[in-house]
């Protein structure tokens, strides 16, 4: 994918302006407020990688949602290396705002980073890369290539269900091994689940540290926090400068959440609109308004959702023996603490991002060079 030099610096400052918000107190009181109890637990760090995913337009970049535990980050930045051994197109063009080698070291200190905030100075000993049943994941190829990075930095790394992990000696335990760190992959943000408890008790024991953690999830993944951050009312009783004020209202589609007053409204304008559940991820149950029919309108008051404006995607035009095909595509920004490490975008057909599509799924993102 082949991405302005300008784009990518305004999503870049998008990404800040959004850092600067969450920084403020009025902010993560808000944010907090609809947020399980977990969430008040700070372990002291950001909570890892987020992903700040961008539809491109003619009127600049929009940001349509942030994730915390982003996948792909190392997959793209392996195929970004790949793709200077064996594609004359990318020759003189550059990743932004670094090469290949350079991302997975920078990953890797973001890693460290987390740890001494959360209270540790001498580097880990060991970490587990915890999903259920990992190895049957789609991205299990991914956690492969963190387990090699981590051991390329002396550290010793498993991979395992959370049901592997027991709470003894005062600390969390993997085998025989003691767990150190966890990085986190489970899409129970909260820990909420039984088979999780274990998990979750050791959290708040701070008898392991664990990125990313539900507090970052509170403050940066829930759909409703977009509500917060294009309401300019909201932004300017934060105290934040005018300046972010009108980067945050250019870049974020009008979002607010549906609720039994608005909803004979929304419907109405559902062609206007996207739908997706608070805490919803990986496209799971969003929906484009056109596309809704009645009964799956009514299946939605059992959840949480935000309707969104609905901004189309860009599109990635790829030659054939006969002819182009026209894929859409959207921009995720990897980012720690404010500052992007990569940029990667997701091609695919149909009305929500997905990894079916022939020649579609990660695709790196190559700029012009400075």
């Amino acid at each position: 994918m082949f991405v302005s030099r300008a784009h990518l610096d305004e999503m870049a400052r998008v990404i800040a302006a959004v850092e600067a918000v969450v920084a403020t107190t009025r902010y993560c009181d808000a944010a907090l407020s609809w947020a399980p109890e977990i969430a008040r637990f700070d372990p002291g760090s950001p909570g890892g990688l987020l992903g700040f995913d961008f539809h491109l337009t003619v009127a600049g970049p929009k940001l349509i949602e942030i994730n915390t535990n982003p996948g792909g980050a190392l997959l793209n930045a392996v195929m970004g290396r790949a793709h200077r051994s064996c594609c004359a197109e990318v020759a003189g063009l550059s990743m932004a705002p670094m090469e290949a080698a350079a991302i997975e070291d920078s990953l890797f200190m973001d890693f460290m980073t987390e740890w001494r905030l959360q209270g540790k100075a001498a580097m880990p000993k060991s970490i587990a890369i915890v999903d259920e049943i990992p190895e049957r994941q789609y991205l299990y190829p991914e956690f492969l290539l963190y387990r090699h990075l981590f051991a390329r930095h002396g550290i010793e790394a498993a991979i395992c269900d959370p049901g592997e992990l027991v709470r003894r000696d005062g600390g969390l335990w993997l085998g025989e091994q003691r767990i150190d760190f966890l990085y986190n992959r489970l899409t129970d943000f909260a820990l909420a689940a039984p088979a999780h408890d274990t998990l979750k008790l050791a959290y708040l024991a701070r008898e392991a540290f664990i990125s990313p953690h539900p507090r970052a999830h509170a403050l940066y993944a829930d759909k409703r926090n977009l509500t917060l951050l294009c309401d300019e009312a909201f932004l300017r009783a934060t105290g934040i400068d005018d300046a972010v004020v009108a980067t945050l209202l250019a870049a974020i589609p009008r979002t607010e959440i549906v609720t039994a007053e608005n909803r004979n409204a929304l419907w109405t304008e559902r062609r206007r609109l996207f739908f997706k559940p608070a805490g919803g991820y990986g496209s799971k149950a969003a929906y484009r308004g056109e596309k809704l029919t009645k009964r799956v309108w009514e299946e939605m008051t059992q959840s949480t959702y935000v309707a969104q404006a609905l901004v189309a995607p860009s599109e990635r035009h790829i030659a054939g023996e006969t002819a182009s095909t026209a894929l859409k595509a959207d921009v995720r920004n990897y980012a720690y603490a404010g500052a992007v490490r990569l940029s990667a975008a997701r091609l695919y057909q149909g009305q929500t991002t997905n990894f079916r599509t022939p020649g579609g799924g990660f695709a790196p993102v190559f700029t012009d060079a400075r």
